[in-house]
């Protein structure tokens, strides 16, 4: 009887780890599974397990393909599973191509007179995880905030970072949920960051490869007002809740959609782009809208020496720019009052408003649209 070994982890058993199984059970007769328990999981590769091992075992053990657990004891890092090896005595020891220890596993094996064997990974069509993003996935939040930027866009992106500058946004509801997503698309409003948010994804890293900057994934998994230094990753300078900017927000619909990364490599005003960053980091610092306003309306100056549309004037607002670089989107206003908002939300149909979004004690409850901005919503053809 041919007797194959595996070891590894497996703390969330999925379709890549019963392939693998069942690959390995195909070179001989006889599969024994191992795996390390909870507290050497633990200190060995700083991981917790999921299940405990009894239950662990329990559910391995339960394949048609597995006719053995048992479990790897040795404080080793590379080779935990010597011990098991020893007692179980396979004819062969089965990894796959992207095996961390491979050549401690191959020396091993010369030394134990154990044939090593490598098996190919399945192709990702077949639709195969990894225990990692599982969990990422189960950690990740239902709900999530979208984002206005206030000034210093772009300098987040690493190559145009400036030490000593600054990047000021704010986190806003109403929230998005993989389910319910209730913005047009193409808002600039940091979608795609709120998407890997919600994915359980890398989101800095999807941002970053993307050619944009980190601040949408930032800020909506920070939330509040937030002023961010600039460079080469996130870095919090400070944040409050942004409560002084409640009922004194509102987005405008420009019914166009914009392209950051299509935009990305345009020669901009970097150093004035800091300036404008450096006022409205004062006016959140201070709390004043009158100051942040200034630094909104100086970046909108820029964006309009980029080349971006005019945005029209609606009712009394204090200032507004676009929410992203991309030429298009959402772009946002600032009210002195609420009811200098609410006037200005009477008088225009692509006006919508948000509030600060803060997220405290771990509390991720969704914020809906109010009925008659869902209507309105519903009606400009920006959600079906």
């Amino acid at each position: 009887m041919k007797k194959v070994f595996v070891s590894g982890a497996f703390n969330v058993l999925h379709a890549g780890h019963i392939r693998f199984f069942a690959d390995a059970k195909a070179l001989g007769d006889y599969l024994i599974v191992s795996f390390p328990p909870a507290d050497l999981l633990w200190k060995l590769y700083d991981r917790k397990s999921v299940l405990d091992d009894a239950d662990k075992a329990a559910v391995i053990g339960a394949l048609d393909s597995v006719d053995e657990v048992i479990l790897s004891t040795d404080d080793d890092e590379h080779l935990s599973f010597r011990s098991a090896v020893e007692q179980t005595k396979p004819d062969i020891l089965a990894v796959t191509t992207d095996d961390r220890y491979l050549d401690a596993k191959k020396a091993f094996c010369a030394e134990k007179g154990i044939e090593l064997v490598v098996l190919e990974k399945a192709a990702p069509e077949c639709g195969l995880d990894s225990s990692i993003s599982m969990l990422d996935r189960l950690k990740a939040p239902k709900h999530v905030p979208l984002r206005v930027d206030f000034a210093g866009g772009w300098l987040d992106v690493p190559e145009y970072s400036i030490e000593g500058a600054y990047i000021v946004n704010c986190a806003v509801s109403p929230t998005v949920s993989l389910r319910e997503w209730l913005y047009r698309k193409g808002a600039g409003m940091g979608g795609s960051g709120g998407w890997s948010v919600l994915n359980g994804w890398d989101p800095v890293g999807s941002e970053l490869g993307l050619g944009v900057g980190w601040q949408d994934p930032a800020v909506i998994a920070e939330t509040g007002a937030c002023v961010w230094k600039s460079g080469h990753k996130p870095v919090l300078d400070f944040k409050n809740t942004g409560e002084f900017l409640r009922g004194r927000m509102a987005i405008f619909d420009t019914r166009i959609k914009h392209n950051t990364p299509g935009l990305a490599g345009l020669e901009r005003p970097f150093r004035k782009i800091a300036k404008a960053a450096s006022v409205a980091r004062l006016g959140i610092k201070e709390q004043d809208i009158a100051v942040l306003a200034i630094g909104v309306q100086m970046s909108y100056q820029l964006q309009l020496e980029e080349g971006q549309a005019p945005l029209p004037e609606i009712g009394e607002c204090l200032a507004h720019k676009y929410c992203g670089g991309g030429h298009g989107g959402y772009a946002v206003y600032l009210y002195e009052t609420p009811e200098a908002r609410e006037a200005a939300l009477e008088s225009c149909e692509d006006l919508y408003p948000v509030e600060p979004f803060c997220r405290t004690f771990g509390k991720e409850e969704q914020v809906a649209w109010q009925p008659k901005y869902l209507e309105r919503l519903r009606k400009s053809g920006a959600i079906s």
